[in-house]
């Protein structure tokens, strides 16, 4: 009976739908965290991650908003991933569509601040607030972003080291936002070195368990479990090209 009893006290898995749920939530709700860090970086403007200065720099040169050019580089690598032979999942999409949104949502309804005792919170909690969107995002488990795509596949095509093509990317991506007008300041080096031990963080605190066979889109197959993949890279940055 004792025994018995000890097996009906142990905490239940998730049934699929449930999970299901859970995944979604953390999906969507860690893309649009990850774009209300975005815009919260750009107000601090001390300097932003090599993606964001390239993106900066395109703003600059034409009358997009910062959300649309966003979605547009986006998009434009989603396509490069053809002849790399790379298949989107939901969260692949959805990382265009609502990144892009939220950032111009954030940056409509948070006022620049001029104070430098403003600015330095500001940055710092924008790094923290990436770090927990990438935790969130990734461990749903929902597909790789545009720009990890890019990498994992250039990976695989050209056989060069994962650390060799990201780094390629990023200083590439950099440099000609850096010459298009895009910042780069202390805001850039500290996301560089803070994302990676803050997304892996996060990584632990949000894991799913995973159903056996389930893959990152519910069918069954082999899972792809969040630390592989940051293992890999990151949304973008160390951990950072999920997105």
């Amino acid at each position: 009976m004792a025994t018995h009893h000890q097996e009906n006290a142990l905490p239940k898995e998730p049934s699929g739908g449930s999970r299901l749920a859970r995944r979604l939530v953390q999906l969507y709700g860690g893309l649009v965290l990850y774009g209300v860090g975005m815009g919260l970086q750009l107000r601090a403007a001390l300097g932003l991650d090599p993606w964001d200065v390239f993106h900066q720099g395109i703003v600059k040169r034409t009358p997009l908003s910062f959300g649309t050019v966003t979605v547009i580089v986006g998009a434009v690598v989603l396509l490069l991933w053809i002849p790399l032979r790379q298949r989107p999942g939901l969260g692949t999409v959805s990382n265009v569509m609502v990144i892009g949104v939220t950032v111009d949502a954030t940056l409509w309804l948070v006022p620049q601040p001029d104070a430098l005792a403003l600015r330095i919170p500001l940055l710092v909690v924008s790094i923290v607030l990436g770090g927990a969107a990438t935790g969130l995002y990734i461990s749903a488990r929902f597909g790789p972003g545009p720009r990890d795509g890019l990498m994992t596949g250039l990976h695989q095509r050209t056989g060069r080291s994962v650390r060799l093509v990201r780094t390629g990317i990023e200083l590439a991506v950099l440099a000609t936002g850096f010459a298009l007008g895009g910042s780069v300041g202390v805001g850039t080096v500290l996301y560089a070195l803070a994302i990676g031990p803050l997304s892996q963080y996060f990584l632990g605190l949000f894991a799913i368990p995973s159903a056996t066979g389930e893959t990152a889109d519910g069918t069954p197959g082999v899972t792809t479990e969040g630390s592989s993949v940051v293992a890999q890279g990151g949304p973008r940055g160390p951990v950072r090209d999920l997105i």
